[in-house]
C-alpha cells in the first residue's frame, strides 16, 4: 500500500538556529514572517523538516534512523505533520485543506461583544517604524554601552546609595512631600519619561545585534496606556545571551537613569533640579523593581525568565500542569501528564503557575475597583461586572467545564468522595452561623480620672500620700506654699491694724474724723482682699475631689521644688471601664446588657464585663490615641487637624466591670453577639455596598 504523500510547506517560512536546550540537545527556530510569529523545533522536528523533500512519512522516518542517532517512525512524522497544520505553516492543497483553514477561522470567529471585550482589555496602535531612524543613532550611542560607562554607572549607583543613607531622613520626607496633586502629576511625567528610556533600551539593543525593530508604539491595557517596542525577530538569535540583553535592555536602561538620578539629588542643593532628580529616580526605582521584573505578568521579567530558564510559553505550560496536578489532587483521574518534565522542575512550574493565579486574582480585584470608582456610575458597575466576570468568574467556570466533561470519571474516582466531603465542610463552615463572638480592640481604663494641678506657680510643701494609695473624697492629698502670697497676706493683716486704729481714732482725732467714710471704705475693700488670700492659701491644700487610687505621682517632684500651674502633681482614678470600638458590620449584632470578656494585649488575666452603653453614632476622632495604628494599636486612624480620625467607620460601646484600674491597658474584648455565617456577612456587606451606590 502506498503512503500518502507528504503536504507541502508554504515557501516563505525560514529556519534559524536556535540556542542550545536545557538538556543540551540543538534546537532551531521557526519563522512565519506573515503573521512575525516564531516556533521552537526539536531536534526531530527539524530532521523531519530537512528531510521533507522526500514526500512520504516513511521516507523521512527511515532517512532520519539511517542519518542520525534518533529513532523515529511515521507516528513520529505525523505529528510533526499535525503541529504544522494547526499552526497554518503548510500551502493548502485540495478541498480538505481548504475547508480544515476555514474550520480554523471560524473557531476563531467571535462575536461582536467579545471582540470589543478583547478590544476593551488590550489593543496595541502602532505610532513609528523606528528601524533607519535607529540605525541612523546607533552609532552616535555607541558608548552607551561600553565598559567604561557601565563601570561609570556602577560607580554612581554606589555614590548614590552612599548618599541617601547619609541623608535618608531627607530622602523620606521629600517622599511624603510629593504625595500630592503637584507631585502625582510629577511622578507621571517622569513615569513617562522612564518609560520612554525604557523602549529606547529595548530598541538600541536589538539593532545593536542586527534585529530588526519594525514598530513602537502604545498599548492599551484596560484603557491605560502602556509604550511597547516590537523587538520578536530577537528569536531569530541563536545567542540566549543576546536575547536576555535584549529583553533586560529595558529595565538596565531605567536602572541606569534611576542611579544617576540618585547621584544628582544626592549632590544637587535643595530646589527644582533636586526635586526633579529626586522625582526621576524614585520613578525609575520602583517601575523597573516593583513591575517591569515581575514574572507574573506578561512584562519583561516574565520573558526573561523564559530565556533564563529556556522554557518557552511558560505561562500556558505551566497553568497545564497546575490544571493537571489540581485534578489528581482532588479525584486522581490518573490522566497523563501534559508533558513529561524533571520532578523537581514540574514541580517548581506548578507552584510559579498557582503564585500567578494568586497574583493576578488580586490584581484584577484592585482593577476592577479601579474602574468601578475613576468612570461615570452607570459605566463603572459595567466594567466592574466585566472585570469580575473575564478575569476572576470566567478562570473557575473553564475549569468546572472541564470537570463537567470528565463526569464519569470523577464519580467512578474514589478520592473525589473525600474531595466532596471536604467541600462540604467548606460549604458549612461558610454557611452555618457557628459563632456570635464579636471582637473589637478595646482600652481598659479607669471610670474616673482626675489630675490634680498647683492652683498658681508654688513651693511643694509635703505629698501626704504615696502612689498606689485608697484615699477617701476631701483627703489632704499634698501642701504648697507660696512665699509671695504669705507676704502680701502678712502685709494686709499690717494695713487692716492701721485702718482698726485709726477707725479706733476717729472720736478724739480731728484728721480721722475727716477722712472717716475713706477709712471705712479702704476697711472694707482690705478686708476682702484678706479673705481672698485666704481663699488662696486654702487652695493651696490639695484634696481630693473624689475616692480613689493615688497614681501619677512623679519620683522626680520632691518638696521644695517649685510647681507650675501646667504640671500635674497627681492624678487619682476610681472605678473602672472598658471603651471599645466595633466595625459598623457588627454594630447590629451586639446589644446593651450583652455580655464581654477584655483579653489585655501580652500577658494579664482576662476579666468579665458587661455592653453598657452603644453610640449610634460614628466616632468622628479618636479620644484613645493608644488604640490608633500610629501609636501601636489596631484601628486605622490619620491626623487631621490635630485629630486621629479613624479610616473605616466603627462605633464606642462602653462596658462595665467590677474593680478599679491604675493605669490604661490596651487589649481586645470579646462581645456575645447575634450568630452570623461567614457567607452571611459576604452578602450583608454586598447588599450594604449595592444599597449605598443606588442610592436606595
Amino acid at each position: 500500500m502506498q503512503a500518502a504523500a507528504l503536504p507541502q510547506l508554504r515557501e516563505e517560512l525560514a529556519v534559524h538556529v536556535g540556542p542550545t536546550g536545557a538538556d543540551g540537545a540543538p534546537t532551531w527556530t521557526l519563522h512565519d514572517p506573515l503573521r512575525n510569529q516564531f516556533f521552537r523545533l526539536t531536534w526531530a522536528a527539524f530532521e523531519v523538516l530537512s528531510r521533507w523533500h522526500l514526500g512520504d512519512a516513511a521516507a523521512v522516518a527511515r532517512a532520519v534512523e539511517a542519518e542520525t542517532t534518533l529513532r523515529l517512525d511515521e507516528e513520529d512524522v505525523d505529528g510533526v505533520v499535525e503541529f504544522l497544520a494547526q499552526s497554518q505553516l503548510l500551502k493548502p492543497d485540495g478541498p480538505r485543506d481548504v475547508a480544515r483553514l476555514l474550520a480554523i477561522h471560524d473557531s476563531q470567529k467571535t462575536a461582536w461583544y467579545t471582540w470589543i471585550l478583547h478590544h476593551y482589555l488590550f489593543f496595541r496602535v502602532p505610532l513609528v517604524r523606528p528601524n533607519r531612524m535607529l540605525d541612523a543613532v546607533l552609532p552616535h550611542l555607541a558608548w552607551l554601552g561600553s565598559r567604561a560607562f557601565r563601570l561609570a554607572t556602577l560607580a554612581a549607583l554606589v555614590a548614590g546609595l552612599f548618599l541617601v543613607g547619609r541623608q535618608w531622613s531627607a530622602f523620606a520626607a521629600t517622599l511624603v512631600d510629593h504625595f500630592s496633586m503637584e507631585g502625582l502629576a510629577a511622578f507621571g511625567v517622569a513615569l513617562g519619561l522612564a518609560k520612554i528610556v525604557h523602549e529606547l533600551g529595548h530598541a538600541f539593543t536589538a539593532k545593536a545585534f542586527g534585529v530588526r525593530v519594525p514598530t513602537m508604539g502604545v498599548a492599551f491595557l484596560v484603557l491605560m496606556p502602556v509604550l511597547y517596542t516590537d523587538v520578536n525577530e530577537a528569536w531569530k538569535l541563536p545567542s540566549r545571551r543576546k536575547r536576555l540583553l535584549i529583553g533586560a535592555a529595558g529595565i538596565l536602561a531605567e536602572l541606569t537613569l534611576a542611579a544617576w538620578a540618585t547621584l544628582a539629588w544626592g549632590l544637587l542643593p535643595d530646589g527644582m533640579a533636586r526635586s526633579m532628580a529626586f522625582t526621576l529616580a524614585a520613578t525609575t526605582w520602583i517601575s523597573s523593581l516593583a513591575i517591569n521584573l515581575s514574572p507574573f505578568m506578561r512584562f519583561d521579567g516574565y520573558f526573561l525568565a523564559m530565556d533564563a530558564l529556556d522554557q518557552p510559553n511558560l505561562h500556558p505550560r505551566s497553568f497545564a500542569l497546575a490544571r493537571w496536578h489540581l485534578r489528581e489532587v482532588l479525584f486522581k483521574l490518573g490522566e497523563p501528564v501534559p508533558e513529561h518534565l524533571p520532578a523537581a522542575t514540574r514541580s517548581g512550574m506548578i507552584v510559579f503557575a498557582w503564585a500567578v493565579w494568586v497574583y493576578r486574582l488580586v490584581l484584577f480585584l484592585g482593577i476592577a475597583v479601579l474602574v468601578y470608582h475613576f468612570f461615570i456610575k452607570a459605566l463603572g458597575i459595567l466594567l466592574f461586572a466585566v472585570e469580575m466576570g473575564w478575569f476572576v468568574a470566567r478562570p473557575f467556570l473553564q475549569e468546572f467545564a472541564q470537570w463537567k466533561k470528565r463526569a464519569a470519571a470523577i464519580r467512578a474516582s474514589r478520592r473525589s468522595r473525600l474531595s466532596l466531603g471536604l467541600a462540604l465542610g467548606f460549604v458549612l463552615l461558610a454557611v452555618v452561623p457557628w459563632s456570635g463572638r464579636v471582637s473589637a480592640p478595646a482600652l481598659l481604663k479607669a471610670a474616673e480620672h482626675v489630675s490634680l494641678y498647683a492652683p498658681a506657680a508654688a513651693v511643694l510643701g509635703t505629698v501626704e500620700v504615696a502612689a498606689g494609695a485608697q484615699v477617701a473624697a476631701g483627703a489632704v492629698l499634698a501642701r504648697l506654699d507660696n512665699p509671695d502670697l504669705l507676704h502680701r497676706l502678712d502685709q494686709v493683716e499690717r494695713r487692716i491694724a492701721v485702718l482698726r486704729y485709726e477707725l479706733a481714732s476717729v472720736a478724739f482725732e480731728e484728721s480721722f474724723r475727716g477722712r472717716s467714710r475713706a477709712i471705712a471704705s479702704e476697711m472694707e475693700a482690705t478686708l476682702a482682699e484678706r479673705a481672698a488670700l485666704l481663699r488662696d492659701q486654702e487652695r493651696l491644700v490639695l484634696a481630693a475631689p473624689i475616692a480613689g487610687t493615688v497614681t501619677d505621682l512623679s519620683p522626680l517632684v520632691q518638696p521644695g521644688q517649685w510647681i507650675s500651674p501646667r504640671e500635674p502633681i497627681l492624678a487619682l482614678r476610681a472605678g473602672a471601664v472598658i471603651e471599645a470600638y466595633v466595625a459598623e458590620d457588627d454594630l447590629s449584632r451586639i446589644q446593651v446588657g450583652g455580655r464581654g470578656r477584655f483579653i489585655p494585649e501580652g500577658s494579664g488575666e482576662a476579666r468579665a464585663a458587661t455592653i453598657a452603653a452603644i453610640d449610634h453614632s460614628a466616632v468622628k476622632a479618636l479620644s484613645d490615641p493608644e488604640l490608633a495604628v500610629p501609636f501601636g494599636g489596631a484601628i486605622p486612624a490619620r491626623f487631621d487637624a490635630k485629630s486621629l480620625v479613624p479610616d473605616t467607620a466603627v462605633y464606642r460601646v462602653r462596658l462595665d466591670l467590677d474593680g478599679t484600674i491604675a493605669q490604661p491597658i490596651r487589649g481586645t474584648v470579646h462581645l456575645e453577639g447575634e450568630r452570623q455565617s461567614w457567607l452571611g456577612r459576604v452578602f450583608k456587606a454586598a447588599a450594604a455596598v449595592v444599597v449605598r451606590e443606588w442610592g436606595m
